[in-house]
């Protein structure tokens, strides 16, 4: 079984569930131990293992010196004093420029006025489209005109009567990456402002969702191929036309042939009523174990990966889009095989929503995927579908 063991006091473990970002940070973290003497080590666990073992730990179990936060988890861990309180070692840093953080993202990381994270990264949503596919099919590649009509319009002309090839695949659980887009660019929500009540039957909501529901039937693989398959490898064997994805995607598939050869990316539609261009964002922070027999070296670590030049640093390198204003254009430049300038335009020129979340966002959001599934396999109607989500879900929140 994968261990999360917490440094002997003189190695720092580091863990993170992306196998992709590894190398970059060994790379931040090579400097680091050249630097200050410092060794530490990255561990990467899936991420279904990685919130299971930090469960554990948190129950009294072993915790990693420093690992990933999410806003999905990140509540309960504050409230439950497991994060190392950073607030007094922000303040006397001499290096760091929390300014140049989004307040939304630092606001995420923070509880009762106290910051238990410093933003790692943050991503945004555009769509992965294969060229070739678009070629053959005599069809102008999407680009910022588009609507979501035209996504719809393209899908189904794309899709192939032999069930060779579709426009496009969609999972209930692709909630940030994929039908969150829709239902705020359709002026629909997933929850309200004050966290207290679901978005799930809002008349927006429930339009947009008839929307995927048609694209859905139209335009994508039965539903047990995609949960199955997965919608990225779907899209890297060639079997769909278009995918809406998360920044964090590109790392992998600028390793991947078949993509860097077909694919491209463009700007996610917008929605011909509101005339809104939406992407839902979120972005990690780094945390600290509040048990960690080197509370001052895990610090330093923290502050190291958070200092201009290393969220630079992140950024050339490829590993993700990084936290620090105005650095992701260097991000931009880390490969020359797609259009990542569409993320950026994503993330500055079109409505940036924050992924919805509240303090036991991982419960509501997994029954949200369970009734959509009902939907996707066609037993109820996805209007009944969302309904009883929102009922569930109001359920949930009432228990916060």
């Amino acid at each position: 079984a994968e261990s999360m063991k917490s440094g002997d006091g003189t190695k720092l473990t580091v863990a993170i569930w992306d196998n992709n970002q590894k190398a970059g940070i060994d790379e931040i973290i090579k400097d680091f131990t050249a630097e200050t003497g410092i060794q530490a080590e990255t561990q990467v666990i899936s991420w279904d293992q990685y919130w299971n073992l930090l469960e554990a730990g948190a129950s009294g179990g072993d915790l990693p010196d420093v690992f990933w936060m999410h806003s999905n988890e990140v509540v309960k861990y504050m409230q439950n004093d497991i994060l190392l309180d950073l607030t007094d070692k922000v303040k006397s840093s001499t290096v760091l420029e929390m300014d140049k953080f989004p307040e939304e993202l630092k606001e995420m990381y923070m509880n009762d006025g106290k910051i238990y994270a410093i933003p790692k990264d943050r991503d945004s949503i555009a769509l992965w489209y294969n060229k070739t596919m678009f070629d053959e099919a005599g069809l102008a590649y999407p680009d910022e005109t588009w609507t979501w009509d035209d996504y719809y319009d393209a899908a189904v002309k794309l899709t192939k009567p032999d069930g060779s090839q579709f426009g496009t695949a969609m999972n209930p659980s692709n909630n940030q990456d994929g039908w969150y887009n829709i239902v705020y660019s359709m002026g629909g929500k997933v929850i309200s402002d004050d966290m207290k009540k679901s978005g799930m039957d809002d008349p927006n909501t429930l339009k947009a969702m008839e929307y995927v529901d048609k694209l859905r039937k139209d335009a994508m693989p039965d539903a047990t191929v995609m949960s199955e398959t997965g919608t990225d490898v779907l899209l890297q064997s060639g079997k769909i036309a278009m995918l809406p994805q998360g920044s964090w995607m590109v790392a992998p598939f600028k390793d991947n042939e078949y993509i860097a050869e077909n694919c491209d990316i463009a700007v996610l539609p917008k929605d011909a009523t509101t005339g809104k261009r939406v992407s839902l964002y979120n972005g990690l922070g780094w945390a600290a174990n509040a048990k960690t027999k080197n509370p001052e070296a895990a610090w330093k670590l923290i502050e190291w990966f958070s200092t201009k030049e290393n969220q630079e640093k992140q950024a050339q390198l490829g590993v993700t889009m990084a936290a620090y204003e105005g650095v992701s254009d260097i991000w931009k430049n880390s490969t020359d095989k797609f259009n990542l300038q569409a993320y950026l335009t994503m993330l500055n020129d079109s409505e940036l929503v924050f992924r919805p979340h509240s303090r036991a966002t991982v419960v509501w959001e997994n029954k949200n995927t369970s009734n959509l599934v009902e939907a996707w396999s066609n037993k109820v109607s996805m209007d009944d579908a969302c309904k009883k989500a929102a009922t569930d879900m109001n359920e949930l929140l009432s228990q916060e």
